[in-house]
C-alpha cells in the first residue's frame, strides 16, 4: 500500500527529473500518461483500490482526448457554409457524442469520489488528482457549451440534443443498480424446500434425489445484495453446499476445523456471471 501511495505522491518529481520537461506543476495529462506508459509496471499485483483509481484517471483522460478530436472535426466542418450545410447532421451527431462522453466522465469522477470517501482513508494525492480532473472537466464543459453557442449562431439546429446530464445520470444509475443487484438465500434442505426455494428431483423410489432450485421459486425468501460491495456471507454452519451455478475459483468456504463459517467471494464478476441468485444448503 505505501509503495503505491508514494509512487503516486512522487510522480510529479519523477517525471520532472526524467522526462526532459521544464520543472513546475505537472499537468494531469502528463501524470496519467506517465502512469500508463511506464510507471504502471511498478504497481502490478498491488492494492486493487489504487489500481482502480489509476484506471479511472486513464479512462477520463482518454475520453477527454476523444472529445478534443471530435471538437476539431466539428470546427473544421462548420467553417465553410457549404460544407456546414451538407454535414450538419454529422456536426449535430458529433456534438451529441461529445456531451455523452462528458457525461461518462462526470459519472466516472463521481464514482471515484464516492469510492475514496467510502474507503475512509485520507490520501491527499488522490484528492489532488480528483480536484485536477474536476477542474479540467469543468473547463472542457465550458468550451463545449461555447462551441455549441457558436454553432447555434450559424443556424445549426441543436434542439434535438439530449443535454440533461441529471436525467441521463439517473438513468445510468438505475441501470448500474440493476447490474449490481443479486440475491441469496441459505438454510437447511427442509427449510428451503418448505419455503419454495428448492425441490428434490431424480433418484429411485425416493432415494438419491438431488436438490435443485424450483422453476417458480419464492423470490421473496431471498436477501437482496449489492455485488459490488458484498465480499462474504456469514453461514455459521457445520457444512455448506452451493446449489446454484457459480465458478469454483470465484469463491471459497472458510471455517475452523472444517466448518462452514462463511462464504468468501474472491471474484465477484465471475461468481455472479452465471446466476444472480445464490442458494446455499447448510447443515
Amino acid at each position: 500500500m505505501k509503495k503505491i501511495i508514494y509512487l503516486i505522491a512522487f510522480l510529479p518529481f519523477v517525471i520532472a527529473c526524467g522526462g526532459g520537461k521544464p520543472t513546475g506543476v505537472m499537468t494531469t495529462e502528463d501524470s496519467l500518461r506517465a502512469v500508463s506508459s511506464g510507471q504502471s509496471t511498478r504497481i502490478q499485483n498491488q492494492d486493487s483500490s489504487i489500481q482502480s483509481f489509476i484506471t479511472g484517471f486513464n479512462e477520463i483522460q482518454d475520453n477527454l482526448d476523444i472529445i478534443k478530436e471530435k471538437e476539431k472535426i466539428v470546427t473544421e466542418n462548420s467553417k465553410d457554409p457549404e460544407v456546414r450545410k451538407t454535414k450538419e447532421q454529422q456536426i449535430v451527431d458529433d456534438i451529441q457524442s461529445i456531451y455523452d462522453i462528458m457525461n461518462k466522465n462526470k459519472q466516472r469522477l463521481a464514482a471515484m469520489r464516492s469510492k475514496l470517501k467510502e474507503s475512509n482513508k485520507n490520501n491527499d494525492e488522490l484528492e489532488k488528482f480528483i480536484t485536477r480532473l474536476t477542474a479540467e472537466i469543468e473547463q472542457k464543459d465550458a468550451q463545449i457549451n461555447d462551441l455549441k453557442g457558436q454553432l447555434e449562431k450559424l443556424n445549426v439546429e441543436m434542439t434535438a440534443l439530449n443535454l440533461n446530464y441529471e436525467e441521463v445520470t439517473q438513468e445510468s444509475a438505475v441501470k448500474t443498480e440493476i447490474i449490481n443487484t443479486a440475491y441469496y438465500a441459505f438454510g437447511n434442505s427442509k427449510e428451503l424446500i418448505k419455503n419454495n426455494v428448492l425441490t428434490k428431483e431424480g433418484g429411485f423410489i425416493g432415494m438419491g434425489k438431488t436438490a435443485k432450485m424450483k422453476e417458480d421459486f419464492n423470490k421473496g425468501y431471498f436477501t437482496k445484495v449489492d455485488i459490488s460491495t458484498l465480499t462474504e456471507i456469514v453461514l455459521a454452519a457445520k457444512k455448506a453446499k452451493i446449489v446454484t451455478v457459480h465458478p469454483a475459483g470465484s469463491y471459497k468456504i472458510e471455517g475452523a476445523n472444517g466448518k462452514a463459517e462463511k462464504l468468501v467471494i474472491i471474484n465477484a464478476e465471475d461468481f455472479w456471471s452465471a446466476s444472480k441468485y445464490l442458494v446455499i444448503v447448510v447443515e
